[in-house]
């Protein structure tokens, strides 16, 4: 099954960082405003969704759904939608980031939308890579200049991070207190990162 990238309108100022992560073989899903990637990002739509009231609608022979402007979903979480009607088990979501802070943190919770679902999903953008990380441990090597540990849904506990500058063991990380800003890879080794109860989110700095 080929992974599905979802691109949304939010700016991108490093392409080639972007591009690193993009394969010709993915299924790419433009939404509305983020057409104005595709040429710089070089891949070409396979589907484009959006009520296109941030871009024009394209005359094209490539599949288009255009949605209603009042809606409940934004065209991004329809996207995902759409791509998990059509049996895609892998995401990655760029240009969904940045400007405006609603549809950031909308997209954000969409990783958690995601995961429900038991889909692998990742957003990237200039700096950062972000997943959701419950209690199957993940790995972050040290080319990553930063990492934090978010937590965004509830309380997360039994947290412990591994082979890291502020260590953590069997901790507990709320809504209210974001303690988990900014830890560093061990020169040398690979940290890891484990939460056995609840789920929160990884922001992995390049």
């Amino acid at each position: 099954m080929r992974r599905c990238v979802i691109v949304g309108g939010a700016e991108i100022a490093d392409y080639n960082r972007i591009r690193e992560y993009l394969s010709e073989k993915d299924y790419y899903i433009y939404c509305d405003s983020g057409l104005k990637h595709q040429n710089q990002l070089g891949m070409k739509a396979d589907l484009i969704v959006g009520d296109f009231d941030s871009f024009e609608q394209p005359k094209t022979d490539i599949e288009i759904i255009v949605l209603p402007k009042e809606k409940d979903d934004t065209d991004t979480v329809f996207a995902a939608k759409e791509a998990i009607r059509r049996g895609f088990r892998e995401f990655l979501l760029i240009g969904v980031t940045g400007g405006r802070f609603d549809h950031t943190f909308g997209n954000i919770c969409l990783l958690l939308y995601l995961y429900n679902l038991g889909k692998d999903a990742k957003i990237v953008d200039d700096y950062s890579e972000m997943e959701i990380v419950s209690e199957k441990p993940m790995e972050i090597t040290d080319v990553y200049s930063y990492f934090s540990l978010l937590n965004i849904d509830g309380t997360a506990r039994g947290i412990d991070e591994e082979n890291v500058k502020f260590p953590l063991h069997n901790a507990v990380i709320s809504s209210e207190y974001q303690y988990g800003i900014s830890n560093e890879v061990l020169k040398g080794k690979t940290a890891k990162v484990c939460v056995k109860e609840g789920r929160a989110l990884l922001v992995k700095i390049r």
